[in-house]
């Protein structure tokens, strides 16, 4: 197979300026860089960028981002808690917190040195003052804001501000790096899809108990009469209760609320819980719709498959039975949709892989699966590259189960195939009775003397066991043959010389019709002039220079077709080559 692709300079500008420039210049723009990761994968790429600038798809960033991930679950717990139920720092836990923000504060600064991915032209960027304007008018506020230590904020913020809590709530703004890791997670082949979407349910519910939970509890803990709460009308000086037991109690609150159970026993007491428990309850309903829809899209998306082919076997067993169809025609009706269920679902068909890619794509991976294979059926033998490169980036690769039909005797020569993998018996009705005559194996190819003949199938193509085939439409076929006559005359020739090799009568009465059908110049193959000469067929000669061939034709020897004639003894061949205007001194005459 040549060499299709080489190494050199591509002629493309980018809004106007010259790509070369652009490379001399070390900008983003550079051809290393114009291919995206693929969905959620990791990408192993080395991408060329300035030495200070770090790429997003570096693993070590990579690394670093889910650490702060596992960071923004902390914030996600401590934010809320702290806000409803700690009046100011204490010990470990201001001290976690203040250790937490120095890390996102870290981050902050690596920001203004990690490339981006342009929209518009998805190519990453690491222009620093690009990179740097980007996130300054964008998230850099809002990071920095939530940073600030709890301690400095109190200071700073006005009177009904200055609560301790109530500037962590910023920090909740760091849940967008959860969601992203979600939606990451969600397209990564890596992941099982169920479980990511379950978790992220998960989180969401307990996201919500939580801080619900601690709300409510505020609300109790700053009223006016301790008693005269939720909280207060079970415990008496509640305030001084352990706060574990205070915290359990809130949360038992929230799950009871949100399941609609309502026990009874906590319960608002005055007019503020009220108003709060009415957008927490139209708030739960939302939650709850929001909870149900997705699980049961996860049910349904993973039995949606299987109930239709359910129902796709039903249709098949009830129109068989309305038909009244043989019994060994129902068989093979449940048999192919059966697989076609299996193959679906493993991923085996690939052609149904292949056609939503690229054709360029399309065509290499064919190649890569089912050039070799190809290369060596006999019909195939001496044919350019060119040409087997394109036929096998048209076959189609199908499954067909045991004792299925893939081609009937006597029907229309539509297609032809290639055995991958698997057996096929060859079938042939004689008399009333099926006689096998022959089988075909892995890189044996059938239905071809029908299709390059135009004539009815000759046998009845029936599978052994499990096989994969490859079929290519005789049109397609046709088409791909005709733009270079010489492969027609190649292919030809050896159909010709197989059917002189098998010995069979009934094959050597197909021979003799083909070389009728040449030489009445009915054939649709592309054939050369040499091909008609070294065959001694003056009348399939004729038909192709009335045709227009060019007389002075010469085969990859460089023999002319005329050298053919003479060397042959073909005097008709001769003669009709000179009446067309064929040289005489031509290369090998003399």
């Amino acid at each position: 197979m040549p060499q299709r692709f080489t190494n050199g300079v591509l002629g493309v500008s980018v809004c106007g300026q010259d790509m070369g420039q652009l490379s001399r210049e070390g900008s983003q723009y550079s051809l290393s860089n114009a291919l995206l990761p693929s969905l959620g994968a990791r990408s192993n790429r080395r991408v060329k960028l300035r030495w200070f600038v770090i790429s997003p798809y570096d693993s070590r960033y990579r690394f670093w981002q889910n650490f702060l991930v596992g960071l923004v679950i902390y914030t996600a717990w401590v934010s809320p808690f702290e806000f409803g139920f700690l009046d100011g720092p204490r010990g470990l836990l201001a001290v976690t917190d203040n250790l937490v923000n120095g890390f996102f504060a870290v981050d902050i600064v690596m920001t203004f040195i990690v490339a981006f991915l342009d929209k518009t032209t998805y190519l990453l960027v690491d222009n620093p003052k690009q990179i740097a304007w980007r996130y300054v008018r964008t998230w850099f506020a809002l990071d920095v804001i939530s940073t600030i230590p709890s301690e400095v904020a109190r200071r700073i913020l006005p009177s009904p501000m200055e609560s301790y809590g109530f500037f962590n709530m910023l920090r909740l703004w760091r849940l967008r790096r959860v969601s992203s890791l979600f939606s990451r997670w969600e397209k990564d082949r890596d992941y099982n899809y169920f479980w990511v979407r379950c978790a992220k349910l998960i989180c969401v519910t307990l996201f919500a108990v939580h801080c619900a939970g601690c709300f409510y509890y505020l609300l109790a803990a700053r009223y006016h009469d301790p008693k005269n709460t939720w909280i207060g009308a079970s415990y008496n000086n509640f305030l001084q209760t352990s706060l574990w037991i205070r915290y359990v109690t809130s949360i038992y609150w929230s799950i009871t609320t949100l399941t609609t159970v309502g026990y009874g026993d906590l319960h608002a007491q005055n007019t503020r819980e009220m108003i709060f428990d009415i957008f927490y309850m139209l708030f739960n309903l939302g939650l709850t719709a929001y909870l149900i829809g997705n699980m049961t899209n996860l049910v349904v998306h993973g039995t949606s498959r299987t109930r239709k082919f359910r129902d796709t076997i039903q249709a098949a067993s009830n129109f068989a039975q309305r038909h009244g169809l043989p019994t060994r025609l129902q068989e093979q009706m449940l048999a192919h949709l059966c697989l076609k269920f299996r193959t679906d679902s493993e991923g085996l068909q690939q052609h149904e892989t292949l056609d939503v890619l690229p054709k360029a794509i399309r065509s290499s991976i064919s190649h890569f699966l089912f050039y070799s294979l190809v290369d060596k059926v006999y019909l195939f033998r001496g044919v350019s590259n060119d040409l087997l490169f394109q036929l096998v980036s048209e076959m189609k690769a199908e499954y067909f189960p045991p004792k299925e039909d893939v081609i009937l005797q006597n029907e229309a020569p539509t297609d032809f195939y290639i055995m991958v993998t698997g057996a096929v018996d060859l079938v042939v009705l004689r008399n009333g009775l099926e006689q096998v005559v022959g089988e075909a194996k892995a890189g044996d190819i059938f239905g071809e003397i029908g299709v390059l003949c135009y004539r009815p199938q000759l046998f009845t193509v029936r599978t052994k066991r499990l096989s994969q085939l490859l079929r290519l439409n005789r049109t397609v076929f046709l088409n791909i043959v005709q733009a270079n006559v010489g492969d027609g005359t190649i292919i030809m020739n050896n159909l010709l010389q197989h059917l002189m090799d098998l010995k069979d009568p009934e094959m050597q009465v197909v021979l003799t019709e083909t070389e009728n059908m040449l030489a009445r110049g009915r054939m649709d193959l592309p054939l050369s002039l040499c091909f008609a000469v070294s065959r001694g067929d003056d009348l399939l000669l004729h038909q192709l220079l009335k045709k227009g061939l060019d007389p002075n034709e010469s085969n990859d020897s460089g023999r002319s077709a005329l050298h053919i004639a003479a060397s042959k003894g073909s005097e008709n061949c001769v003669l009709l080559l000179l009446d067309y205007g064929a040289d005489p001194n031509s290369r090998g005459m003399f």
